[in-house]
């Protein structure tokens, strides 16, 4: 297929790059800074720019026939990098006629589900809440735009990110989070992402996913 990833120059993003080429993709990645993409290979194309600017998300997503947000940010203030940022993304797939469209927010966005921990209900997720609010805000503003959207999307909501090579392992759950799913390392979300892309299960629906 012919995907635009956004956010590929993030340690998420760039081995979500890597994967959709291995796997034969054509490629085409919007980042504000290209030398922090050391990627090079003749199906990838690289667009320079910003997610809020919706120029430069047109440019990105014109000829694509589905969108990968890996998009993510460290500031712990407020952001609309995840609302604004996806806003314009909308906006431009349909411009483009581009339906598909996959991103990632965080297990702590969801309510808890009913096969969660009570430790993880009443201690984890409030403090992880706590600790980055406006960050999950702005990730659930984002999920909130979705339904409305007109686009076949998917939301996935991994747990804690690890590094490491790909376990090929993992859990998901549509709806609903994963039970004691703590961890994922960062190459099984990149696949997970992959592997989402032709799954109808997963329209419009936030998945959770965890080890």
């Amino acid at each position: 297929m012919r995907l635009t990833i956004l956010g590929a120059t993030g340690p998420t993003g760039r081995l979500l790059t890597d994967r959709a080429l291995a796997a034969g993709h054509e490629v085409t990645a919007l980042v504000r800074d290209p030398a922090r993409l050391p990627i090079a290979h003749d199906r990838l194309r690289v667009v320079t720019g910003d997610v809020l600017d919706p120029g430069a998300v047109a440019e990105a997503v014109t000829g694509s026939e589905a969108v990968l947000s890996a998009l993510g940010t460290r500031e712990r203030g407020p952001t609309t990098v995840y609302s604004a940022g996806t806003a314009n993304v909308v906006k431009a797939m349909h411009a483009a006629g581009v339906r598909r469209l996959i991103a990632v927010t965080a297990a702590p966005v969801a309510e808890p589900g009913p096969d969660d921990t009570l430790p993880y209900r009443v201690l984890v997720r409030p403090l992880l809440r706590r600790s980055w609010p406006e960050l999950y805000a702005d990730m659930a503003r984002m999920e909130a735009e979705l339904p409305g959207s007109g686009l076949d999307w998917t939301v996935l909501r991994p747990p804690r990110l690890t590094g490491g090579a790909a376990r090929g392992r993992y859990r998901t759950a549509v709806g609903t989070t994963v039970r004691r799913g703590y961890f994922l390392r960062r190459a099984d979300l990149a696949g997970a992402m992959l592997a989402v892309l032709d799954d109808r299960a997963t329209f419009g629906a936030a998945v959770g996913i965890g080890n």
